[in-house]
């Protein structure tokens, strides 16, 4: 597969992955109540809208990138982890009402975090944790890929007509 056709297929990827984020935030949306903590409930829902418009961006933006083979295959894979294990580990918290440890300034709002056992506290930093180089990682490699157009510019020609 050439460098043009990968673009395409992940951008087409990430507009899928996209969707289906913006798909979550609408059923989290309704499980807000039932959770340990509706607080970081609702944040789920933020979040994973947030990064579902985020994934429909870059699916529009993808083919356009300047970036090789390998690179585009580093960013694509580090965006899809970065992004899916944040909303993931918010998802977890607000499931079990943990993880104040972590998302701290959230425990002191009304129905926020309260303390876990040391494995659900650890497991809530551990992924909040390394989801950042990931997430980090493709967002450089997006701004390197946009550094010029991988395609040319579209010029007007005029005729003599």
């Amino acid at each position: 597969m050439n460098t043009s056709n990968r673009l395409s297929w992940q951008g087409q990827h990430l507009l899928q992955v996209g969707m289906a984020l913006v798909l979550y935030s609408a059923a989290v949306g309704f499980v807000i109540p039932g959770l340990a903590s509706p607080r970081i409930g609702l944040s789920v829902h933020t979040l994973s809208g947030f990064n579902g418009v985020f994934f429909l961006v870059q699916g529009l933006l993808w083919p356009r990138l300047a970036l090789s083979d390998r690179a585009s295959r580093i960013a694509f894979w580090c965006s899809i982890h970065g992004n899916l294990q944040i909303v993931a580990t918010y998802t977890i918290a607000a499931i079990w009402g943990v993880g104040i440890e972590s998302i701290q300034l959230m425990g002191e709002l009304p129905h926020g975090l309260s303390r876990g056992t040391p494995f659900q506290e650890g497991l809530v930093l551990f992924l909040m944790v390394t989801s950042g180089p990931t997430g980090l990682t493709s967002w450089i490699l997006i701004l390197w890929g946009l550094r010029r157009s991988a395609e040319p510019p579209m010029t007007a020609h005029v005729s003599n007509g």
